[in-house]
């Protein structure tokens, strides 16, 4: 059965309510869905869920800044700023990617989104591809609402995986007059702990990049977890997990502008 998490203003609230949800559920669920009215912006008590979630991950050995590390995966933000939406696709093949070509790794979500060959063996980029035919579609006397699909697993490379394959399977833009940009993300599987809320905030990062180059709005973010676990790491367990949740959901439960109830 799914469970379908009442929608929230933010990533950081997403995360926690949807995270509670797992705790109601045995820490576990399938066909997880998440909405996110506002994916970009973050209040001060997002801020503070989020300063939670990095703290945690930092003190067990998960990087310096891991909330980002993960956001960054799916949309490298501080590129786009330091060089432009012309340039830092290049800039991200160039200083990001090329350091990964070495390994046994399947790669980075945003290296797929960006990079594919045609039946030709011609590379292209499909999330410019997506771009240039939202904005095509601006001045038309009829919109196309739902034609911007961008797939990241691929059988070429994935069938023969069980394991270390990439957890974000598909993403769906769509033109809603009423909303803007919208984006569907669906996941084979999602981390709670070590993932969920760092591929939230990216998920927003890329959906309002790609609003902004089609001089659209952006409108909700809805995130689909076919399988959804809090998980445990190296270095915590699953009462550590449970307890960052329920700790962060206190933080928003003292506002009394969030229903969450962590059991």
């Amino acid at each position: 059965m799914a469970i379908l998490i009442p929608t929230q203003k933010s990533c950081a609230r997403g995360w926690v309510e949807a995270s509670c949800a797992l705790i109601r559920e045995g820490d576990e669920g399938y066909n997880v869905i998440i909405e996110v009215t506002d994916p970009v912006n973050h209040d001060a008590e997002d801020v503070e869920v989020i300063k939670s979630v990095n703290t945690f991950l930092s003190e067990r050995g998960c990087g310096a800044n891991p909330v980002s590390t993960v956001s960054n995966t799916i949309f490298p933000q501080s590129l786009l700023q330091a060089h432009g939406s012309t340039a830092f696709y290049g800039v991200y093949r160039e200083r990001v990617f090329s350091k990964l070509k070495k390994s046994k790794q399947w790669g980075r979500y945003f290296d797929r989104m960006t990079r594919k060959t045609d039946r030709k063996g011609q590379l292209y980029n499909p999330l410019d591809k997506i771009v240039e035919k939202l904005k095509k579609q601006n001045g038309a006397k009829t919109q196309y609402k739902a034609a911007y699909e961008l797939t990241i697993y691929d059988p070429a490379l994935d069938r023969r995986r069980y394991r270390n394959a990439p957890c974000l399977s598909y993403l769906s833009f769509k033109r809603r007059p009423e909303l803007g940009l919208t984006l569907t993300a669906v996941y084979r599987n999602q981390a709670y702990i070590s993932r969920c809320l760092g591929n939230l905030i990216g998920l927003g990062r890329l959906q309002a990049f790609v609003a902004k180059e089609a001089a659209l709005k952006v409108g909700p973010l809805t995130c689909i977890s076919t399988h959804a676990e809090l998980d445990k790491g190296n270095n915590w367990g699953i009462k550590d997990a449970r307890k960052l949740v329920q700790e962060a959901a206190k933080l928003l439960e003292e506002k009394g502008d969030v229903r969450i109830a962590a059991r």
